[in-house]
């Protein structure tokens, strides 16, 4: 995710955590109202919560999502209209118009982490260049059964190229 939150035209916080952890390897990557999406995830973390411990065993990202549906490993997109559809990839927020089509058209599911890392991080960096409520610093995470590996690009990280030097993503 980008870093930068927005009110209106307005930079609130130029280093906001958009990704939290709702459960043992399941996360919420936010965009829109901020408060509106830590409220849904706070409320999704304590369900999931006594679900686990009631069940007892390992929550399913499915199950967290069909509960984000209700409020509103793999990846599910749940927009505000609360419609849950499974995808190989998703973006979202202000920028995602800028993106979409970039990312559809060059996503491979053969991607190494590695590789997926750099084509994450050259598609914010081109979010960011275009969309003005997008900015901040780079936070990429890598989420895998045995934990996340997170990942933080600073300024002088984030990929810097123009239009004659835009990397094949």
């Amino acid at each position: 995710t980008d870093s930068r939150s927005t009110t209106g035209s307005y930079i609130a916080n130029r280093v906001t955590d958009k990704l939290t952890p709702i459960h043992d390897c399941i996360f919420c990557c936010h965009s829109g109202s901020a408060a509106d999406t830590q409220a849904v995830a706070d409320g999704i973390i304590y369900q999931l919560g006594f679900l686990s411990i009631e069940l007892n065993e390992p929550l399913l990202v499915h199950t967290a999502a069909s509960l984000f549906k209700e409020i509103w490993g793999q990846v599910y997109s749940v927009p505000i209209g609360s419609m849950m559809v499974q995808q190989s990839f998703a973006t979202g927020g202000s920028g995602n118009s800028y993106i979409y089509g970039c990312v559809s058209a060059t996503y491979r599911e053969d991607i190494t982490k590695e590789e997926c890392l750099q084509f994450t991080a050259n598609t914010l960096t081109l979010d960011m260049e275009l969309d003005g409520s997008s900015g901040g610093v780079i936070q990429l995470a890598a989420i895998e059964e045995s934990g996340m590996e997170w990942q933080v690009l600073l300024g002088d990280q984030i990929p810097k190229f123009t239009n004659a030097t835009l990397p094949s993503l």
